[in-house]
């Protein structure tokens, strides 16, 4: 495994994620040990959760299913670079959402405790809190940081300017600001190309995208289609706005002889910034599928026939304007 830095910082991660969003609510939890065993031993060390994860309100299911892991020792916790996130709704009352100081605090001893450790290698705000100033989530974070429980700083769904506003926001303190952001990205998504990317870019902040497979339209969808494998209604209904495209990209990876999977995650790895996109396997079998990704180099001709298929963005305001 090639470990790659995770944007400006000496972090080092692997280029794949392991996303446990399935952990709990879709793979049983013996599943999940199984998945993350795996992953160690195939030289996967990042993983990332959030603790709203397990969609039972104020639980951190997912979380829960991680620490219990940890906790059977093997070096499970020393040998994980783990990332979680806090926003979403943990309760009912005040202040159990968002990225207000109060719930920063509180959210963080929670996933601590629920992870069965006393660090957590990247905190990431799961979204932006426009209600909550800069200095403020700077100030807290700034704290946890202080305290040794948490290690780096990393945000998710932020825009361009966003990140451009939390990273002054740091610099004025001193401190090392956002070290990455996770947005979705994909060949079908690629608005992140205007102003997302060129922020993380010149900020040293390392890109982890989300929804690589763009909810499995790129995972082969056709082929599942054909071979009466049911599918989702939403994707269905996706795949009926898409389906040219897919038609294409799909007969492409046939012509160059690689799975659709695969070729979605490696095209990401070939973009600016982009330090490791999250996989989310359901099972061993999924995991294992993806291993080749991180050796799979695509030829610029193929890059270039994968931009014919789906179209990008050039860097704001060079899109729209001149």
């Amino acid at each position: 495994m090639d470990y790659r830095q995770l944007g400006r910082t000496g972090l080092k991660v692997s280029p794949l994620c392991l996303g446990t969003m399935n952990f709990g609510p879709v793979t049983a939890e013996e599943d999940s040990y199984a998945i993350m065993d795996r992953a160690h031993e195939v030289g996967i060390n990042f993983f990332d959760t959030a603790n709203v994860y397990g969609w039972k309100q104020g639980e951190g299911v997912t979380e829960q299913i991680i620490g219990r892991w940890f906790a059977q020792g093997g070096g499970r916790r020393e040998k994980t670079v783990i990332a979680t996130k806090l926003y979403g709704a943990m309760g009912d009352w005040p202040n159990e959402n968002l990225l207000s100081a109060l719930n920063i605090r509180r959210a963080c001893e929670a996933s601590l405790r629920r992870l069965q450790t006393d660090y957590i290698d990247v905190y990431q705000a799961h979204h932006v809190d426009r209600n909550t100033p800069f200095e403020e989530f700077w100030e807290a974070m700034d704290i946890l940081k202080q305290q040794g429980k948490i290690l780096y700083v990393g945000s998710s769904n932020f825009a361009g300017w966003h990140i451009a506003k939390a990273q002054e926001s740091a610099a004025r303190r001193g401190t090392l600001g956002l070290v990455s952001e996770q947005t979705h990205y994909n060949l079908l998504v690629r608005a992140p190309e205007l102003e997302v990317i060129p922020a993380c870019l010149d900020y040293g902040v390392g890109l982890i995208p989300w929804s690589p497979l763009a909810g499995g339209l790129l995972g082969g969808i056709l082929r599942k289609i054909d071979k009466g494998r049911s599918a989702a209604d939403r994707v269905v209904n996706e795949l009926a706005k898409h389906r040219d495209k897919i038609e294409r990209y799909e007969a492409f990876c046939d012509e160059i002889g690689e799975e659709p999977a695969n070729v979605a995650l490696a095209w990401l790895l070939a973009q600016p910034a982009v330090t490791a996109p999250i996989i989310g396997p359901r099972t061993i079998e999924q995991l294992d599928g993806a291993l080749a990704v991180p050796d799979l180099t695509l030829s610029d001709k193929a890059l270039a026939r994968l931009d014919e298929i789906f179209p990008g963005y050039r860097t704001a305001p060079e899109e729209y304007a001149w």
